[in-house]
């Protein structure tokens, strides 16, 4: 049975060998535990079932955990709490996979990573048919009526987030008055376009949008943790990776980019340590705010002549996805380096330019050329050809 997803992929479901004694559909496979989702997907493949530990399973977790396919999700956190409009859940379940909430540590407890289990409706069993866990299946119909009363009650969401936001201003206002220490870096950044490429919302199509930019501007490529694989997925020359190095994959930090780890106010930098294990050097940037916000100001402070920001979380939902409870760090970064920031975030949905006059020009220059060399090279056809040639000479009278 095939499925096409939100972001047009199609992915095949497996039906279930067989059914539980309810005639519910029982599905069969190994656990792969993690309570990160953004780690565990990259282990994942479509054996398996995904045990995770999310709250407010967010859009861009969902989507990866379609991607790979995996048999089911079960998920030790409310997928959803109700406190803002969160359409991950729904995201994942209308992709054709299972999703089923078992709050409690009880699923950890019981498993390891790769034991084999069944589910059957909203019950976890493991190899011996005992009850590891059990909880509630989410259904498509309850996800989107949950989804829609979300979005009525959006006004208080967005009041709470507003205050956080004014009340954090003044703790963040470094961003503003440009008081960060940022690190002498190898990468360039004096008079060039910088793209940065943070892990959101279809950044990977709107990434795949610009390679016509990227290839005749060459821009500085920079990464935001997971951002900077989706770089080198697509096949460009990564410069800089910045950011807390939790989601990028051990072969994209060895890719030879330069790597600066953004560090807590106080200097701390938790980010430090993987790279240290690996073996990398790496540069260091204590500030406020978020790594795509520090990514920016650090292209504005040496100099780039525009920055492009693809995937950048910029409204309500993206933020509590990422929870956050305001924007603070954001507004003021936008405030400081103005006119120089171009966001691309959509430019993949902007415009589908269809067949142009050149491309059709090329086809039947290309279907010219080829018909030439067929004729050329099989002598009936070419026999062919001037008994055409002269009877079209004697219709025109040349």
């Amino acid at each position: 049975m095939a499925i096409t997803s939100r972001r047009g992929r199609t992915r095949s479901i497996r039906l279930p060998a067989r059914a539980g004694r309810n005639g519910t559909s029982r599905i069969e496979g190994p656990a792969r535990l993690g309570r990160r989702t953004k780690d565990l997907w990259k282990r994942l493949t479509p054996a398996d079932i995904a045990v995770i530990d999310h709250k407010n399973l967010d859009r861009i977790a969902a989507e990866e955990l379609v991607g790979c396919n995996v048999k089911a999700v079960v998920n030790a956190s409310p997928s959803s709490d109700g406190s803002y409009p969160n359409a991950g859940p729904l995201t994942l379940v209308r992709a054709g996979v299972p999703l089923i909430d078992v709050p409690g540590d009880a699923i950890f407890d019981a498993l390891s990573d790769g034991d084999r289990v069944s589910i059957v409706g909203g019950k976890v069993m493991d190899r011996h048919g005992e009850v590891v866990a059990e909880g509630r299946l989410l259904l498509v119909d309850e996800l989107a009526a949950e989804l829609d009363e979300q979005r009525r009650r959006i006004d208080r969401a967005l009041h709470a987030f507003t205050e956080n936001t004014m009340a954090h201003i003044r703790e963040e206002g470094e961003l503003l008055s440009g008081t960060i220490d940022f690190p002498d870096t190898r990468t360039v950044f004096r008079d060039k376009h910088c793209l940065i490429v943070v892990r959101g919302t279809d950044h990977a199509k709107d990434l795949r949008a610009l390679r016509a930019y990227i290839r005749d501007v060459r821009p500085v490529m920079i990464g935001v943790d997971g951002g900077a694989d989706a770089i080198l997925k697509e096949g460009h020359k990564l410069d800089l990776v910045l950011g807390d190095m939790d989601s990028a994959r051990e072969a994209t930090l060895k890719s030879g980019a330069e790597l600066i780890v953004h560090a807590y106010g106080d200097g701390s930098a938790p980010g430090s340590e993987r790279l240290t294990e690996l073996g990398l050097d790496f540069l260091t940037v204590p500030a406020a705010g978020t790594s795509q916000d520090v990514a920016m100001l650090l292209a504005s402070e040496k100099g780039a002549s525009l920055i492009v920001s693809v995937g950048a979380h910029f409204n309500l939902v993206e933020f509590l996805d990422k929870q956050r409870s305001g924007m603070s760090s954001t507004f003021l970064t936008r405030l400081r380096i103005g006119e120089i920031l171009v966001d691309a975030k959509g430019v993949s949905r902007l415009y589908n330019p269809g067949l142009s006059l050149s491309h059709i020009s090329l086809f039947f220059a290309a279907f010219a050329v080829l018909l030439t060399i067929v004729v050329l090279t099989t002598p009936a056809l070419e026999n062919l050809a001037e008994l055409v040639w002269l009877k079209i000479k004697v219709v025109l009278g040349l």
